[in-house]
């Protein structure tokens, strides 16, 4: 590591915003400096609390985070929010904004907001998102809150990332059925029904509570419903003193461990693919092998399993000359 990035490594510890920023944008960008930083800061990792908040779009995910945001610095935490937003077709970037969200905060030093494309990763989540969520770790947030794109019932990578997560549902559009899917069941440590002041949200609860009780045997801590109208804040106490019972248990029980382990395994899972996947493009020899192993699948003399074995042990053979050299 050179002295640049131990600097830079240094200002993103002492929460210096300029280097947070240039850091996201890095990770974005998949820059190797990223990784460098990043590196330095992992040991710094681990304090803050992960919050997810998933659900269908327009269920008011964007207002209650920035309604949770608002309670956790009026309790004088200091928050790093991270939305993950549909990328564009045609740049890859986010196509809503952060100048967009959470207005409230925009002057609050205490608050980091940065939207993030979601690169049509699955379940709507990047993987720089969870790197971006690791940097706001390292910089000192109390609580991270990592808001995902809401495309529709397979918004359960964030489960991975977070230490609790939120589904929010809203009574009448069509989240009655999407709550009893097996996926949000086992994915949601607490369901927030928002926009609670709509016709029908009585009913709705009854539901979800009816639903809850057929939970599968995976479900270790039956989710608590927490009604909020985020648009005025109500609820918002509430849903965060739900939150820190869910986090009590979880101490009391050690089953954050759990769930860190899993989330690093599936990260180690996604970094090796990456890996290999950036050596068979920049490589010219296996990059060669894999083209050549394309055309004889292709024309079907090989089957792709055999063939993708057969190209990992190329890439195997070029690393160990590679290290002979």
């Amino acid at each position: 590591m050179n002295a640049s990035t131990e600097n830079w490594a240094a200002e993103i510890r002492a929460g210096d915003v300029r280097a947070i920023s240039r850091a996201v944008t890095a990770i974005e960008n998949g820059e190797r400096g990223a990784q460098d930083v990043l590196r330095l800061l992992f040991q710094g990792t681990g304090r803050a609390w992960r919050i997810g908040i998933t659900g269908a779009a327009g269920t008011g995910k964007s207002t209650l985070a920035s309604g949770l945001a608002g309670y956790y610095r009026r309790e004088e935490k200091t928050v790093g929010v991270i939305a993950v937003d549909p990328s564009s077709p045609f740049t890859g970037g986010a196509i809503l904004g952060d100048r967009i969200r959470m207005q409230a905060h925009a002057t609050d030093e205490g608050v980091f907001i940065r939207s993030m494309a979601s690169r049509g990763a699955w379940g709507g989540l990047a993987q720089a998102a969870a790197d971006a969520a690791l940097l706001l770790d390292a910089a000192g947030k109390d609580v991270v809150i990592i808001e995902t794109v809401g495309v529709g019932q397979d918004e359960i990578e964030v489960a991975r990332v977070a230490d609790c997560t939120l589904v929010v549902l809203t009574p009448g559009t069509g989240d009655q059925v999407q709550s009893l899917k097996a996926g949000l069941m086992e994915i949601a440590d607490i369901f927030a029904i928002n926009k609670a002041d709509y016709e029908g949200a009585d009913a709705f609860e009854q539901q979800l509570t009816s639903a809850l009780q057929l939970a599968p045997a995976s479900v270790a801590q039956t989710p608590k419903i927490v009604r909020t109208v985020a648009t005025e804040e109500r609820g918002i106490a509430e849903l965060a003193q739900a939150i820190q019972e869910f986090r009590e248990v979880r101490a009391a029980t050690d089953a954050r461990r759990g769930r860190e382990v899993e989330f690093w395994r599936s990260w180690l899972v996604r970094a090796v693919e990456q890996q290999v996947a950036a050596e068979l493009a920049g490589n010219g020899d296996a990059a060669r092998r894999l083209k050549e192993m394309a055309a004889v699948v292709a024309s079907r003399e090989k089957d792709p399993y055999g063939a993708a074995e057969e190209v990992l042990r190329a890439l195997a053979l070029v690393r160990d000359e590679r290290g002979k050299s």
